[in-house]
């Protein structure tokens, strides 16, 4: 009797323990979800302020006629660059892509890359990356896509009255800017890494970044979460195909 009555104590704490941990596992699951989504819905609105600052300037903008020949859009707010002797550069942003009537939820990307050479200190730095065509995008959506190569990317124009004019730009698979101290203008950027940072696409949408970009089933701006839909929104009004 005593035996049994020992396995059964052992088997209900054994079964408390477990709804415990499960209880536990449960909660941090969600805050996890909490925190990606409320970083997310940061992150999408820091892109959507950079862009709206840098369009809002008339005289200092990208092209209208670029915009709308676009097929993607990249911001990378606040991009880290800096060190003594080797330097690098690291940030994250997102990437929304041209859909019937406006843009797709943006997916989240991270961006990196190395130089070396006789510097110090440390800057902050805002990149626009103009994603010309479908080629473009699907470079982008390989595991790990670098920036650069004869033709593939050059230095956005600079200007409302500004166009593509020069075949450098007319085949440029991207066209890239930057935001320093202030100051706008175009930048061929080579030797910079971009790739999709899937934890934070799977964690808020379910998806990853090759899905979200160019799957069949894209995310209707009602279905996105909340806080994202800022990114779209703002592109839209800069740009929306009908």
């Amino acid at each position: 009797m005593r035996l049994v009555k020992g396995t059964f104590l052992f088997a209900l704490g054994v079964c408390l323990l477990s709804s415990v941990f499960i209880t536990a596992s449960a909660q941090q699951g969600r805050e996890r979800s909490t925190k990606k989504a409320r970083a997310a819905a940061e992150q999408s609105a820091r892109a959507a302020r950079v862009f709206d600052q840098i369009m809002g300037t008339r005289e200092k903008s990208i092209p209208q006629d670029l915009i709308d020949r676009a097929e993607a859009v990249a911001v990378f707010p606040g991009v880290l660059k800096g060190g003594f002797i080797v330097g690098g550069r690291g940030g994250s942003g997102v990437i929304s892509r041209r859909v019937a009537g406006g843009w797709s939820a943006p997916a989240f990307f991270d961006l990196g890359g190395g130089s070396i050479g006789l510097q110090i200190g440390v800057a902050s730095t805002d990149y626009i990356l103009l994603f010309m065509n479908d080629r473009a995008v699907e470079s982008l959506l390989n595991d790990k896509f670098e920036i650069g190569g004869e033709g593939s990317a050059a230095a956005g124009p600079v200007g409302r009255s500004a166009s593509a004019s020069t075949d450098a730009r007319l085949n440029a698979q991207i066209l890239s800017y930057s935001r320093s101290k202030g100051a706008f203008a175009g930048l061929e950027l080579k030797g910079v890494v971009i790739k999709p940072d899937n934890e934070d696409n799977l964690q808020v949408y379910g998806m990853n970044a090759r899905d979200i970009l160019t799957g069949a089933d894209k995310i209707s701006l009602e279905k996105m979460p909340e806080g994202v839909r800022v990114f779209p929104l703002t592109l839209s009004r800069y740009s929306k195909r009908h």
